[in-house]
């Protein structure tokens, strides 16, 4: 994911998907709100079978829109199950990076370390992600560095701005676009609505 001139939507999935299918229409419903950069599959306590079948359904959705499909955590099933990249935590990202290649993107996850950051982007990182909450860091990082950053955690519209205003290249929604009280949609919307006021 490339720096844009504005803040992006990052979608992030529920930790816990037991119906894909059902899942697939409130995706394609947020993704009918608007603009949106990537999608993360995030399921930590799901079997290798389970995560695979989640992805099979919901890759194409992303994909078909050209919205970068992602898998938290594990760069084997990533390109098993040809996702676009892998988001890992920065001290796993040089073994990550091995397992991928140059062509699938990898973003690592540094939640309150300028260190971490660093030795990441210099190793050729695609993002940094940062707790959202840490807008100093934020702000330091977008007024420094090229990289993009991903602002994660509990992201909502109502909280977002100053994250945005600190120069957070993406924000990684979940909860807050999933559990919005008009649907996924309309927080897509909302989220878009932001980003065209501050650019």
């Amino acid at each position: 994911m490339a720096a844009a001139e504005s803040c992006r939507l990052y979608l992030v999935s529920p930790e816990r998907l037991d119906h894909a299918a059902i899942f697939a229409a409130d995706l394609r419903a947020a993704l009918d709100g608007g603009d949106v950069a990537a999608f993360l599959l995030q399921l930590p306590d799901a079997d290798d079978a389970s995560i695979a079948r989640v992805a099979d359904t919901l890759r194409p959705i992303c994909q078909q829109r050209d919205i970068a499909f992602m898998l938290a955590d594990r760069p084997d099933l990533a390109v098993k199950l040809d996702c676009d990249g892998v988001q890992v935590d920065a001290a796993a990202y040089a073994e990550a990076r091995r397992i991928v290649g140059a062509q699938r993107q990898v973003g690592a996850v540094c939640p309150s370390s300028r260190h971490l950051a660093m030795e990441a982007a210099d190793g050729g990182a695609d993002y940094v992600a940062f707790d959202a909450a840490d807008i100093e860091l934020i702000g330091w990082w977008s007024g420094l560095f090229e990289i993009p950053c991903v602002a994660i955690g509990d992201v909502t519209v109502v909280n977002a701005r100053p994250m945005i205003d600190a120069g957070a290249d993406f924000l990684a929604a979940g909860r807050g676009v999933w559990n919005h009280e008009d649907g996924p949609e309309a927080a897509v919307r909302a989220f878009n609505a932001l980003f065209a006021a501050r650019s």
